[in-house]
């Protein structure tokens, strides 16, 4: 067989094996999609499977495959816009769209015959005026299936006789029967040979092992560290009974030493006998001691390889994944008119299996990303003064602890005007917000859903799915993506990722006697804060880290753990990043803890799925004693910060000279306008105060009544309860009459005025002489200051 044939096999393969995997998206999409047909997340889901089927297919060479997923992809696209509908009939043409892709991946059968396609796209574009006719055609679903049926069976015959025929050196006792639903992990087994002349072949022989085999073996290994790391403590307590020991016979020796005269001839012989029983003791303690340690530094050693082995069996190197990159690469560039060269660095690089089983349809996006719309055809690269090929560059490489993983062209790097431009003209953000924005703001929006610079949509791209999905397995693996630009010169893409998803570098800390774990991924300092240091900044407390504020929450409210840390000099903090890791435009938290517990490397252990998600936590690991440290979720810890917030219930951190936080006064403002209720909300806010809001006087009854809450701030006129209404029912409620009431109205006339204090209100404030001193002075005058 030539290389060539070896290449588009291999090919294949791939092309097979993601078929396989998104093919099963769709089809438990398509059957959701018969009982809800317009569920949005299904048909994005299908939509963006069918996207991916369709660009592998296109670098692959599988021109019918393309045919047969862009027709699928546009019958989805069609149903998101409200244009069609997935009824019954277009669901059995889909399905049959599946086998063909799965055919199509079929090494060893004949391409599609483009009938058969033509077939299936004239079907499914005419499926909707056969809706309503029951079973859909089998013809051609049955052909399919007859055939992938005839196939599935040769491939078993073949596999059978090759274990019967025990062809030397095939490892015929290795293989198992295929299983599609199970998730499996290759190893080397490096164990000595059954028989001397086959020793070559199975020293580097290949083991089929389940996933969740070597899963447990690395949990149980794990298990076995933290278990081995105990005996430590135990032997430092023997080795303090040892000099307890030492100390008495010692002592002993002082005494006889001292009383000799006094002490007859018996006692002295007593007491010789109970010198020389204690010092035997004290020689067998010492031996056992010694036997001790050596026992635990072995068993250590032991532990710690077997873990380090363990964890190794879930590595495999960079060029796995990567081999095929070159042929695709080389394949996209002629289909688009460009010369491109492509370098991969780093192939021996070991990557998790799970993240490098992950990383190939990413590592897909980026590299047609960089082909469309990153290098130049070769007239635009001579005009540029550039070479005609372009260079294309695949890194991999471990630093500072993480995976990086880098994808880099030398085009022309991204057009920022034409970007300020996309961004308006999809009405993400304002004009004069874009013209504000930094470089590192602006290429942050290219991983938006959705997002997209092209005009039309192509088979390579222009639907704005490729980089969203990059994003999603960046966070989906606790990594980051970073955009990086020069005019002229290219642009580069990095994904920074955990070098396993078994293990995570964590900063231990401790919240409320408990252990949790901060991964160093997130963590962008952790710093000791004098009390006095802590500034009240609208109405939030914040610290000053390299000249920039950032907001300061308690880990005790985040967490759910009650009572007050106790009281210190200083306030542990740790800086968690919720953006780009090692980005300083990223948003930074400062989560007070109370104390550090120094960083450990912990075997991750995932929750029982039976607890569902907890919030703000991620998983669990032992640590070093045997306590159990739950590791910190901190995409969620960042949401509830921002939930806090916005419903002003932070909780602040005791200040230089405080025994306790200063509780900050709570009001509700009650105002059917939005503009008006955001004003007074944040004015409000920026003193100081904690502040809940309400639609109407309805939303404002019910608010109160499950809080407590300082002063109410009402408007009058108000859908379902008026103003009048609601300070009526709080004056004349037991619980609620204590609570002060203003009244900020457009009613200006004497009789609106009287009308609203007679109800009871404390205060009454017209919007016509509104301004914001004077709500802030009305509302100092009524409940004082903030805190």
């Amino acid at each position: 067989m030539s290389d060539d044939e070896l290449s588009r096999r291999s090919l294949l393969d791939l092309f097979r094996e993601e078929a396989q995997t998104q093919t099963r998206t769709l089809s438990a999409g398509l059957l959701a999609l018969e009982s809800a047909p317009a569920d949005a997340p299904t048909l994005e889901a299908c939509m963006r499977a069918t996207h991916s089927l369709k660009g592998a297919a296109r670098i692959v060479g599988l021109p019918e495959a393309v045919d047969v997923a862009s027709a699928m992809e546009d019958c989805f696209v069609a149903a998101q816009h409200g244009e069609v509908t997935i009824d019954a009939a277009r669901i059995d043409a889909l399905l049959v769209g599946i086998d063909l892709l799965l055919a199509a991946g079929d090494a060893s059968a004949p391409p599609l015959a483009r009938e058969v396609v033509d077939d299936f796209v004239a079907r499914l574009a005419g499926a909707g005026s056969a809706a309503g006719s029951g079973a859909a055609p089998a013809g051609l679903a049955d052909e399919a299936r007859v055939k992938d049926a005839a196939q599935a069976d040769a491939a078993a015959e073949a596999l059978l006789a090759a274990s019967l025929a025990g062809t030397p050196g095939s490892d015929a006792a290795t293989v198992e029967p295929a299983q599609s639903d199970d998730t499996r992990a290759d190893t080397r087994a490096d164990t000595p040979a059954a028989h001397p002349n086959h020793a070559a072949q199975d020293l580097d022989r290949m083991l089929r092992v389940r996933a969740g085999t070597l899963d447990r073996l690395l949990g149980f290994a794990g298990q076995s560290l933290v278990e081995s790391r105990r005996m430590r403590p135990f032997a430092n307590h023997l080795l303090r009974a040892r000099r307890a020991q030492g100390e008495v016979l010692a002592a002993l020796g002082h005494f006889h030493e001292r009383h000799a005269q006094a002490l007859g001839a018996e006692a002295h012989a007593s007491l010789a006998g109970i010198r020389d029983q204690l010092a035997a003791l004290e020689r067998q303690l010492a031996e056992r001691f010694d036997d001790l340690d050596r026992i635990d530094r072995r068993g250590t050693q032991l532990a710690q390889r077997l873990y380090d082995e363990a964890l190794q069996c879930r590595m495999r190197p960079f060029g796995d994944t990567a081999h095929a990159y070159p042929r695709i690469v080389r394949d996209l560039a002629r289909s688009l008119g460009k010369r491109v060269r492509l370098v991969i660095e780093g192939e021996a690089t070991q990557v998790d299996r799970d993240i490098l089983e992950m990383l190939d349809a990413p590592l897909g996006h980026l590299l047609r990303n960089a082909l469309d719309h990153g290098v130049e055809d070769p007239e635009t690269r001579r005009s540029a003064g550039k070479p005609d090929e372009a260079q294309l560059t695949l890194e991999a490489r471990h630093s500072a602890g993480k995976l990086l993983i880098a994808v880099a062209d030398d085009g022309a790097g991204v057009d920022l005007p034409a970007l300020r431009h996309a961004i308006v003209a999809r009405g993400l953000a304002q004009p004069e917000a874009v013209a504000a924005m930094s470089e590192p703001e602006l290429l942050d929006f290219l991983l938006l859903p959705g997002f997209t610079m092209r005009e039309r949509v192509t088979d390579v791209s222009g639907r704005g799915v490729g980089l969203d999905a990059v994003q999603n397995f960046a966070k989906a693996v606790r990594g980051t993506v970073r955009i990086e630009s020069a005019a002229g010169r290219g642009t580069r893409f990095v994904l920074q990722l955990p070098l396993t998803l078994s293990v995570v570098r964590s900063l231990i800390v401790e919240v409320a006697g408990e252990a949790y774990a901060f991964p160093l991924a997130h963590v962008r300092r952790a710093l000791r804060v004098p009390r006095e240091a802590i500034e009240m900044l609208e109405g939030q407390q914040h610290i000053v880290h390299e000249g920039r504020p950032v907001g300061l929450v308690t880990a005790r409210q985040l967490l759910g753990a009650s009572g007050e840390p106790a009281s210190a000099d200083d306030v542990c903090v740790v800086l968690i990043s919720a953006g780009h890791g090692a980005d300083h435009e990223a948003a930074l938290y400062g989560i007070a803890v109370d104390r550090f517990a120094g960083e450990h490397t912990l075997a991750v252990q995932p929750l029982d799925a039976r607890l569902g998600k907890v919030r703000n936590v991620a998983a669990a690991a032992l640590l070093e004693d045997g306590a159990v440290a739950l590791i910190v979720d901190v995409e969620d810890l960042v949401a509830s910060v921002a939930r806090l917030v916005r419903e002003g219930q932070l909780a602040g951190v005791a200040r230089g000279g405080d025994t306790q936080a200063r509780e900050r006064k709570r009001i509700l403002v009650v105002e059917d306008s939005l503009t008006v209720r955001e004003l007074e909300r944040k004015l409000l806010e920026k003193r100081g105060y904690a502040v809940s809001v309400a639609v109407d006087g309805m939303d404002g009854w019910n608010t109160l009544r499950n809080g407590q809450y300082d002063l109410v701030i009402t408007d009058v006129d108000m859908p379902r309860m008026d103003g009048i209404e609601l300070v009526t029912m709080i004056r004349n409620d037991p619980q609620q009459r204590g609570v002060p009431v203003m009244i900020v109205s457009y009613k200006d006339r004497e009789d609106d005025r009287r009308r609203g204090l007679d109800a009871g209100a404390d205060y009454y404030l017209t919007k016509g002489s509104f301004h914001d001193e004077a709500l802030l002075d009305a509302v100092n005058d009524l409940i004082g200051e903030a805190t």
